[in-house]
Parts: structure tokens; C-alpha cells; sequence
């Protein structure tokens, strides 16, 4: 996978995108009244980075045709949450189908490493990872609040679930 040549892309190729590039005209700078740059305040002056080696799956917008040249990522997409993020970056940026799916991949990741954790004979200390005793110190009626509201949904849904058992 280390061996993909990528194709260079020029801003011709770009034109169909609205707005890519609106920065690359150094005579059309929104910030030159504020800056009072002369000319050659507008060069370029360092080379793009060498392309970071493509290792494993990395997910890029649709907007930009390749992985920019320096990325990072912790892991390479996995499981459920994988292939909702996969969906995800079928759509462009500025669509719901492509924000929802990943708001989606994040929750169901945390599930997926909390079973993760289990089945490798980890117990996740929950209360630790959601920063309950900062919660406790600094906002003690949100904490009593959400502990009373969990209860009485519990209490719900057993009973509930109770009731239906003896019908």
C-alpha cells in the first residue's frame, strides 16, 4: 500500500468545487488592507511536505482528492462504527448524510470499546472516565440530578418490564 503513486492535482482540476481556492490569488488577499503587504509579502515561501506513507485506511473528504500530505489517526476505521464512518465519507462535508453517521460512529465506538474491554478482561471504570468526581466537586445538583433521573427511568423500566412478565 506504501507504493500508491497519487496523481498531482492543480487547481484547474479543482474549478467545479465553489470556493476551492478562493485564497490562491495573492491580489484578491481579504487581509491585505489589514496587513499592508507589498508583493513580495505573497510568495510562497516552503514546499509542500513529503507525502506521509499511506499505511492504512485513511477516510478524506470527497471534496479533496487525495489525503493531505501530512495526516494523523489513531486506528484504521473498525467495525460498526467503520462502516458508518465509510458511509459518511461517501457525502460531501456540508450534507447532514455525511455529520450524522459520524456523530453516530463516535457513540457507537465507545460501546464497541467497552466490549472491547470486556471480552479482553477489562472491567471500563466508568464513573473515573466520565470525570464524576470533578462532577461531584464542582457541580454536586447536575450530578444529584442526573442520578435521580437515571433512577426513576430504571425504576420505569422495570417495572414495566415486570408487569409484562406476569400478564
Amino acid at each position: 500500500m506504501n507504493d500508491i503513486k497519487k496523481p498531482e492535482v492543480s487547481a484547474e482540476d479543482m474549478k467545479h468545487i465553489n470556493g476551492w481556492g478562493i485564497d490562491a490569488d495573492p491580489d484578491n488577499d481579504p487581509t491585505y488592507p489589514l496587513q499592508q503587504r507589498d508583493k513580495a509579502a505573497h510568495e510562497v515561501k516552503w514546499d509542500r511536505p513529503k507525502q506521509q506513507p499511506v499505511d492504512q485506511e485513511v477516510l478524506h473528504s470527497i471534496e479533496r482528492p487525495d489525503v493531505t500530505a501530512v495526516y494523523g489517526t489513531s486506528a484504521a476505521p473498525s467495525g460498526i462504527s467503520g462502516m458508518l464512518r465509510r458511509i459518511a465519507f461517501r457525502y460531501g462535508e456540508g450534507r447532514f448524510a455525511h455529520w450524522l453517521p459520524l456523530v453516530l460512529a463516535d457513540r457507537i465506538n465507545s460501546v464497541e470499546g467497552i466490549v472491547s474491554d470486556l471480552c479482553h478482561g477489562r472491567v471500563t471504570n466508568v464513573f473515573k472516565e466520565k470525570g464524576m468526581k470533578a462532577q461531584w466537586e464542582h457541580n454536586r445538583p447536575a450530578v444529584i440530578k442526573k442520578a435521580a433521573v437515571t433512577a426513576v427511568v430504571v425504576t420505569g423500566v422495570a417495572w414495566w418490564l415486570s408487569s409484562r412478565k406476569n400478564k
